[in-house]
């Protein structure tokens, strides 16, 4: 039976893996070039909050890492690369955006204060089974398809694999590096030396690696505890957010069910990662 790869090497990274993809998205003037291109808009400021950012708001939800979360001026973009299919794209959205909106109204602002928001997938398989290279959601009346509700919200789905459908030819080129790793214009040739250069960083090679051995520590002890890789996922979530909050690790254990041990080595990474 052949084993299961879950980490890609990371000389094998291309630009469209996410870990990668939200690397390279740090460059501001990349970051707005690709959401200009894909969203047909001008670009003013890029702001970061933090690659992939992390939401969680209370200890017990579901918690939201987003590759590329930016704002500009009254705007927020939040966008995605999807190499898998996967089921629930469309009500991870739903979750996505209400975490984006609870992230910008602060307690006694007025909701006029919203920004409007891009929710952005990158997918390399067509999410929807249509063949369109593009699908575009906006909330209007089913009485009425003039009138639209206006709350600001935008969710773009790419289907990088009908690249050859879009009539603009740099969108085009974009998909096809996104599809396919085949770089045939500037700016994805900008692309490819970019991600060439961010497999050479000693410091991505380092925080790549300590990424994939965490992720593999969870796989590995939901797999010892016979949960579920979702429920241990949730299991960590909310152990890390107890222990920030100096709840005891005895106690931690008891309530939440994972090893003592378990616990204590979650804190002791925590700790090193806030030192």
């Amino acid at each position: 039976m052949k084993k299961q790869k879950f980490f890609k090497k990371v000389d094998e990274l291309t630009f469209s893996d996410d870990y990668m993809f939200g690397e390279i998205m740090k460059d501001p003037d990349i970051c707005a070039h690709v959401i200009e291109l894909l969203l047909k808009i001008k670009v003013r400021k890029i702001e970061y909050s933090e690659r992939q950012k992390v939401f969680k708001e209370f200890y017990d939800s579901k918690g939201v890492r987003f590759d590329v979360y930016v704002m500009d001026s009254d705007r927020v973009f939040d966008i995605e690369i999807q190499c898998k299919t996967v089921s629930g794209l469309s009500k991870r959205t739903r979750y996505y955006q209400s975490m984006i909106d609870m992230d910008n109204l602060l307690k006694g602002e007025a909701y006029d204060s919203l920004p409007e928001s891009f929710i952005i997938f990158i997918c390399k398989k067509d999410p929807f089974t249509l063949n369109r290279p593009q699908y575009t959601f906006k909330n209007l009346c089913i009485e009425d398809n003039s009138l639209f509700l206006d709350d600001k919200t935008t969710k773009v789905f790419y289907n990088a694999e009908r690249y050859n459908d879009t009539d603009n030819r740099e969108l085009r080129a974009f998909l096809k590096f996104v599809a396919e790793n085949q770089a045939e214009d500037d700016f994805t040739r900008r692309l490819e030396n970019h991600v060439l250069e961010t497999i050479r960083s000693d410091t991505f090679r380092r925080e790549y690696m300590e990424m994939t051995l965490r992720e593999h520590d969870l796989l590995y002890w939901g797999k010892q505890e016979g949960l579920e890789e979702g429920a241990f996922q949730k299991s960590i979530e909310a152990t890390e957010n107890l222990l920030k909050e100096n709840i005891a690790p005895e106690i931690i254990s008891k309530c939440i069910g994972l090893p003592l041990e378990k616990v204590l080595e979650i804190s002791d990474q925590l700790r090193m990662h806030n030192a």
